[in-house]
């Protein structure tokens, strides 16, 4: 068996470890710092959050929210290494296909009860059940968890997954294949505890703030949809005496500008920065604007499923649109945040990937033109045959600016007759889902740094395939992936049948460019994954 102490060591010394006494004085014990009084972080949100529920919540800023208001097995520090959650520190067999976590006896929920292993083993049950129907199910396949498979697809009852409570402190979780990285992937809100008996007393109503409970450092205590929701301290959680923030307000402002406008005016802590406006911005306020590598890329996806335009069945149509999209207009010109052109689905900032060579990379754009121009005449379209296609994309002025500026290169360059079509958050993650669409936005963040957290989204059985490509052989070398050594020819090949068959097109890769009050102290810059735990911030005093 092999201990991995180091990480338990870096969760229990956490930079924003605080006493009593520093906080009575208001002054930081690690820094020396002075502290504000008043400790409310007041940032914007561009859309409702998806869900409360750890095994329903499928976006980021929505998982933002579900970390403070629950804990799963590890979190990460600053730098985006793995510390101590609920778990103290954990075990494996040799063959690393056996993880056995300590879980610390003082974790507790909102309600004063004991979180036990048991309510690791109801809340994974419950994220593979298919009546739970969660969005992330597939993720759970993906950890390589016993059986996991077989019971989302039906054939085989929940109780059968690999994961049993010893005891209320020992959770064992048996994998098929060994999994480097499986440790990592408890950071992900999917694999949080929930309170059984809450959950059944009240069903979808579970998680409203009257309702919820949580075992996280902050409550839920007021959610207004579409407008606002306020976490406020958890007495109850076990580290609640090093925690400096007391309330956290998450308000939901669609229109990038008028965020900016309500940052500037002592509204919020924390903002996008709107497209374009960064190199000004960063002039005339150099310490509050910021910019800096996210683990996230931006792409479209094209609906290669029966329902889908018979037109996208042609790879010669689809590498066309791609070759035609001008990537340098767009970060430059349009985002202008430091975000880097995308001709991989897998960015730059992954740990361990290496970039492998594509076609497209190393040619210029004039050739690129030239190239889509000749591909869209032989798949049959032209000035008197226009390809015409249906567009996407979730409400944001910064995705309607890319989103016209790429249809317009299309037309301009192919002669394409594009419609756009812009949806409300949820109506938009349905209707992409369940493939009512043609070519549709994507992005996607890491949920753990490593490769494949991107490459199984092109499987033909993620849950998050919605254009529902197929290739044999990219599944083949994916699962080939779970064991190898060195996955780096892996995932080669893996970027360059991407590239071939072109299921997306890749755009860019994200930077976190952010307005930042200063009075906002240890933002985790230094994380990609950009998985912030409010817990870990304070307010400076002024």
């Amino acid at each position: 068996m092999t201990k991995y102490t180091k990480i338990i060591l870096a969760g229990l010394f956490s930079s924003t470890m605080l006493v009593a006494p520093a906080l009575a004085s208001n002054v930081h014990p690690v820094t020396g710092e002075a502290l504000a009084h008043d400790q409310t972080f007041t940032y914007r949100m561009l859309d409702e959050a998806s869900s409360f529920d750890p095994q329903i919540v499928e976006d980021v800023d929505g998982s933002a929210i579900v970390r403070d208001l629950f804990e799963g097995l590890m979190n990460e520090d600053e730098d985006g290494n793995l510390v101590a959650g609920v778990a103290t520190g954990y075990t494996t067999n040799e063959a690393k296909t056996v993880y056995t976590f300590t879980l610390r006896p003082d974790a507790k929920w909102s309600n004063g009860d004991t979180v036990t292993a048991g309510d690791f083993v109801y809340a994974w049950r419950r994220a593979v059940d298919p009546e739970t129907a969660s969005p992330y199910a597939w993720y759970m396949e993906l950890m390589s968890l016993e059986n996991a498979g077989d019971i989302v697809a039906g054939n085989a009852a929940a109780d059968t997954l690999g994961v049993s409570a010893i005891n209320d402190t020992t959770l064992e979780v048996r994998l098929t294949a060994a999994l480097p990285y499986f440790a990592q992937m408890t950071t992900h809100a999917t694999t949080f505890p929930s309170p059984q008996n809450v959950v059944e007393e009240f069903g979808s109503e579970w998680t409203r703030p009257e309702n919820i409970v949580g075992n996280g450092a902050y409550k839920l205590a007021e959610h207004l949809p579409g407008e606002r929701s306020v976490r406020v301290r958890n007495d109850m959680y076990w580290n609640n005496d090093e925690t400096i923030l007391d309330t956290v307000v998450a308000l939901v402002i669609n229109d990038e500008n008028t965020a900016l406008t309500r940052y500037l005016s002592g509204e919020l802590d924390r903002t996008d920065i709107p497209a374009g406006q960064y190199p000004r911005l960063v002039k005339e306020y150099p310490e509050e604007a910021l910019s800096f590598p996210r683990l996230c890329n931006y792409y479209y996806t094209f609906n290669l499923s029966d329902s889908g335009p018979e037109a996208f069945k042609d790879v010669r149509v689809r590498r066309a649109l791609s070759l035609a999209v001008d990537r340098k207009i767009i970060t430059e010109n349009i985002l202008a945040g430091g975000q880097p052109q995308a001709f991989t689905f897998t960015p730059e900032a992954t740990a361990g990937f290496t970039v492998p060579e594509v076609e497209m990379a190393s040619m210029s754009q004039a050739e690129r033109d030239a190239a889509a121009k000749e591909l869209l005449a032989e798949a049959g379209y032209g000035a008197d045959n226009p390809l015409e296609l249906n567009l996407i994309y979730n409400t944001s002025e910064a995705h309607k600016k890319i989103a016209v500026a790429v249809t317009q290169m299309w037309k301009q360059k192919l002669g394409v007759k594009a419609t756009l079509g812009n949806m409300e958050w949820k109506t938009f993650l349905n209707e992409r889902g369940q493939q009512n669409f043609e070519l549709a936005r994507g992005a996607w963040c890491g949920d753990y740094n490593e490769a494949s957290t991107f490459l199984d989204l092109m499987m033909s059985k993620s849950g998050y395939n919605d254009g529902k490509f197929n290739n044999a052989r990219l599944d083949e070398l994916m699962a080939m992936a779970k064991t190898a050594d060195d996955t780096t020819p892996i995932y080669t090949e893996v970027e360059q049948i991407i590239a071939s068959e072109v299921p997306i097109i890749p755009v860019y890769h994200y930077a976190g460019v952010y307005m930042m009050d200063t009075d906002l102290a240890n933002w985790p810059v230094s994380n990609v994954q950009q998985n912030w735990y409010s817990r870990n911030l304070y307010k400076l005093a002024e």
